[in-house]
């Protein structure tokens, strides 16, 4: 069991003041947002002049218990940060999502995911309990039996309910290894049986899976990922270097189901997609073999090349270079959703014949039990996919053309998509698929003079 020193106890307590402190300082009439230095939010916003709340004492691990499997863990703590925290103690959280600088809080309040979600569904419901700071200036308590309502409305609320100062989540044994097949598929309907497969039973061959994604590079060529803890030594990949982990999936396996072998770290296995940001560090040449050889390591990860894509962002290069090649401008296209694995196929399909995007990402998801979270409303016992593409695509004949599509394509197949990146939705269809009246009625007794945004304007409005 590790207690936390008073110490931990005092900077967290020390933290909290002065976030309340410093959102005492706001303006009554200025909307409250947070201050923070990183960002894995791809929606553009508007742009403010007023200060954010002060969270830069909520980023540790407050305390491990080895013994009961818990951490205590401030809002503002990174995964890298907390998982560098528990593998000492041969512990994990639940879910750990793919970027190091995704924070607790913010996966909770904004969802995540990752490749044990097939048996530990989504990182909120891993959490024991948690503070949050609210509308009205208060640090409450949430959990299924205290303020329960808030508790239940506060995944996929994105910080318009409030802020987590301080949770407490679960944590799982986890091996010092994890033991990887890759199994090439030659037509969707084949891998995405497979996964169901695993899905329902836990096992792949009569061997338990602990780690389960996949890759579609095409209709033709695309992957599942199936991993089991290990604790045998031996010799482990790393692809923080020359190697790309991605790339390493592919192989010319003749027949479904064909498996590539491979071993890492628990570590390594967590951060495998942080290296290259999946696959997106090529639109920065950084996959380039001449390129790579002189990227400093320490450079290749997920939140230098978010601060590239905020330059793009804020020169337009990326635009000016298809102007200049006589192109037109481009949409991105950065978006995870969700459909029901018996529509997957379907889903694929369409995308793959209708957006020039690959390769895409999947990974299966299932509740960990029968609570309801009406902001994020996915059918408990029942398996989704997530399919995750970020990339972009010519400009159409309106704003977000690709996108809109993409959106009425989701709700055709009964899904839902993460509200990360931009959205297009009517108020009445975001009404329908994130809460409506449930967080109105939240929204309303812990934020009752609209200190922060609302959720529509700040997915959709870009407020």
């Amino acid at each position: 069991m590790s207690v936390p020193s008073t110490d931990a106890r005092s900077a967290h307590a020390d933290g909290v003041q002065r976030l309340l402190a410093s959102y005492r300082a706001i303006p009554q009439d200025a909307t409250v947002r947070l201050a923070k230095p990183t960002s894995n939010l791809f929606r553009a916003r508007a742009k403010t002049r007023t200060k954010g709340l002060d969270t830069s004492g909520l980023t540790n691990v407050i305390a491990v218990d080895a013994e009961a499997r818990t951490a205590d863990v401030a809002g503002m703590c990174t995964y890298e940060d907390l998982v560098a925290a528990t593998l000492p103690h041969g512990l994990s959280p639940l879910v750990v999502p793919q970027l190091k600088t995704i924070t607790l809080g913010g996966a909770v309040t904004g969802l995540g995911i990752e490749s044990a979600s097939f048996r530990n569904g989504l990182p909120h419901e891993s959490v024991l309990e948690m503070d949050v700071l609210t509308g009205t200036g208060d640090v409450v308590r949430a959990s299924p039996d205290e303020n329960p309502d808030l508790f239940r409305a506060f995944p996929n609320s994105y910080g318009t309910l409030g802020y987590s100062v301080r949770l407490k989540i679960e944590l799982e044994p986890v091996k010092p290894f994890v033991a990887l097949r890759h199994l090439r598929f030659h037509s969707l309907s084949a891998l995405i049986e497979a996964m169901d497969r695993i899905v329902e039973t836990g096992g792949l061959n009569g061997e338990p899976v602990d780690y389960l994604d996949g890759v579609v590079f095409s209709a033709e060529e695309s992957y599942l990922c199936v991993g089991q803890r290990s604790a045998t030594p031996g010799p482990v990949s790393d692809y923080t270097g020359k190697q790309i982990y991605y790339r390493s999936i592919q192989h010319d396996g003749p027949t479904d189901g064909a498996e590539k072998h491979d071993r890492l770290t628990i570590h390594d296995y967590l951060w495998r997609w942080d290296t290259d940001w999946f696959w997106c560090s090529r639109a920065f040449g950084a996959q380039n073999p001449r390129i790579r050889r002189w990227w400093p390591r320490r450079y290749r990860r997920s939140s230098v090349y978010w601060k590239l894509i905020g330059y793009d962002r804020r020169f337009g290069i990326a635009d000016r270079i298809e102007k200049r090649n006589g192109r037109p401008p481009r949409e991105r296209v950065v978006q995870d959703i969700e459909v029901p694995i018996e529509r997957t196929v379907e889903f694929l399909q369409w995308f793959l014949d209708t957006v020039p995007i690959e390769p895409i990402w999947l990974c299966p998801l299932r509740l960990r039990d029968d609570r309801d979270w009406p902001l994020y409303p996915i059918r408990p016992h029942h398996t989704y996919v997530n399919v995750g593409f970020w990339s972009s695509v010519p400009v159409g004949p309106e704003e977000g053309y690709t996108n809109r599509m993409i959106e009425r394509k989701v709700s055709d197949l009964d899904g839902h998509k993460s509200l990360y990146s931009d959205a297009y939705y009517s108020p009445e269809e975001f009404d329908s698929l994130y809460g409506g009246e449930t967080y109105k009625t939240v929204k309303k007794t812990y934020d009752p003079d609209s200190r922060f945004l609302d959720l529509y304007g700040k997915a959709v409005g870009r407020q």
